[in-house]
């Protein structure tokens, strides 16, 4: 499922992408908004992985807004004025939908993003998460764990913890499923780090020690005994 918003000033346009997006199984439209500031704050607390961007918008223009973005963010311009393609492909947008458009084009745009999204995802060995005002790389083979504290995620590394506002249900769709596991309401653990299983706690990489709840233990021992062949 791909998650994504639309940002345009004109609300015409707006209602067009809700009304496609709504009939593409795989796209998941979170939010639209008019304000390009506002959609900016959004972002800060809601990754997404595609953003629909007018160009012409008061404030801040959509090549300014793409700018903006993390790395692993993929965008699709929807304009009026065929004069910024060239720029939009050069920024590497994921396509160019010259307004007016239809059901058609919009699904063939939200195909080709699908499509890159799903093999940055396989292929990746790392993620993007905000911290403060700035986009932090974390490395998928370093993460130790993450553990959760209100509205805020703390993600341990080797050698540094990256505190971001996240739940953990968003961390879990940016990460591999096969080698990280819910332990525990508040903690996700990496499998491949995993020193010593005790009864109510797992020691990781470095003696850090992480508590199982009694509910998540069966599962935990299952995903370990099918993945890493744990007897």
């Amino acid at each position: 499922m791909i998650k994504a918003i639309a940002v345009d000033d004109e609300p015409h346009g707006l209602e067009s992408i809700k009304m496609y997006a709504s009939k593409i199984n795989f796209l998941d439209l979170k939010a639209t908004f008019v304000d390009a500031l506002e959609a900016l704050e959004y972002l800060k607390y809601n990754p997404v992985d595609l953003v629909f961007l007018d160009i012409n918008m008061p404030d801040i223009t959509g090549m300014d807004f793409a700018r903006m973005l993390p790395p692993t963010t993929g965008f699709i311009f929807i304009t009026a004025y065929s004069k910024y393609a060239v720029d939009a492909f050069q920024m590497n947008a994921v396509d160019y939908l010259m307004k007016p458009y239809g059901l058609s084009r919009f699904l063939q745009a939200c195909e080709k993003a699908h499509q890159i999204i799903k093999k940055e995802s396989a292929n990746s060995d790392f993620i993007f998460v905000k911290e403060g005002y700035d986009w932090v790389r974390v490395s998928i083979e370093d993460l130790l764990y993450i553990e959760s504290d209100g509205n805020y995620l703390t993600f341990k590394e080797k050698s540094r913890k990256i505190l971001t506002r996240m739940t953990m249900t968003e961390a879990l769709e940016m990460l591999p499923q096969k080698h990280f596991f819910r332990i525990h309401k508040s903690y996700l653990v990496n499998l491949k780090h995993i020193q010593k299983i005790e009864k109510h706690q797992v020691s990781v990489l470095g003696n850090e020690l992480v508590p199982i709840s009694a509910n998540a233990r069966d599962e935990f021992m299952e995903a370990l005994r099918q993945t890493w062949n744990v007897k």
